[in-house]
């Protein structure tokens, strides 16, 4: 009796392992056909990274301008520069050193490209320095101060 059970179990255990194999067989992938006569290119290094897309420009600041000079005339700069008010160049508090900028002027909407030199304005309120020379563009010399709109135009 002992045998017959052994042997039911045996035969029964080949039987579920016989059952497995023909499942995964039917479950292996089937090769890809291919027609003949076809040359077929297959890269050998993954495709070359995306390029990154362009950074999103910065929003414009806006906020009130002075401009300096004279006194400052020749000084070096946050940048290294010498300070030259006969050129188109600002003090800016955050953006980078050398970066250009259109400041324009939010009454007369006179615009004028500047490079950053520097750092400041240090006066409560104001959120650039700019040059004589820039602050004649903008028409805002006798006035001195004067709301304006600042648009990053170069890195």
């Amino acid at each position: 009796m002992i045998r017959s059970q052994t042997a039911c179990l045996c035969l029964a255990g080949l039987v579920a392992a016989d059952a497995l194999l023909i499942g995964a067989v039917q479950m292996r992938p089937k090769p890809l056909s291919m027609p003949r006569g076809q040359i077929v290119v297959v890269p050998l290094e993954p495709p070359p990274p995306a390029a990154p897309a362009p950074p999103a420009p910065k929003p414009a600041q806006t906020g009130i301008a002075s401009w300096y000079g004279g006194h400052w005339q020749g000084r070096k700069t946050a940048s290294g520069k010498r300070f030259d008010d006969r050129k188109l160049t600002a003090a800016h508090r955050t953006l980078p050193l050398n970066s250009r900028v259109k400041v324009t002027n939010l009454k007369t909407g006179r615009s004028v490209e500047v490079t950053i030199t520097d750092r400041g304005p240090y006066a409560n309120g104001r959120v650039i320095d700019l040059s004589k020379a820039a602050a004649k563009k903008l028409g805002m010399v006798k006035r001195g101060l004067v709301p304006v709109r600042i648009q990053n135009v170069s890195g």
